[in-house]
């Protein structure tokens, strides 16, 4: 009977335990170049969630971006009117979201489309 009473304050005192928040263990490295561009090289941030931190300048709109999206980089473009100048921005990401490992690569063929598509997350 002892170890029945002490398995229910064990029990009890786990179930009191904070459980974590499932926006834990975002940190994603985000890359974007300008092929073909002189002098441009690769730019490079951390973004972080929960809180909303790392080097990318726009954080806490970046993690709405990828919670909003359930953790996709890239959805449907948001309706701005983009112009049809070629030139290419390649962006990566290399991670974790929620988790879980996240990889993500494409070439858009300017910003403008980039952003449309991406939201804030690569808005750095």
């Amino acid at each position: 009977m002892p170890h029945t009473f002490g398995s229910v304050l064990v029990g009890a005192a786990l179930a009191l335990l904070p459980v974590a928040h499932s926006d834990s263990g975002t940190s994603i490295r985000l890359t974007m170049k300008h092929p073909g561009r002189e002098g441009a090289g690769p730019r490079t941030a951390t973004l972080r969630c929960d809180p909303p931190g790392g080097r990318h300048p726009e954080a806490m709109r970046a993690c709405a971006d990828l919670k909003e999206s359930g953790g996709r980089f890239e959805h449907e473009p948001d309706g701005r009117m983009c112009t049809a100048i070629h030139s290419p921005a390649a962006v990566r990401a290399e991670g974790t979201w929620r988790g879980r490992p996240v990889r993500f690569r494409k070439t858009y063929p300017n910003d403008c489309v980039m952003r449309s598509q991406t939201g804030m997350i690569f808005a750095f």
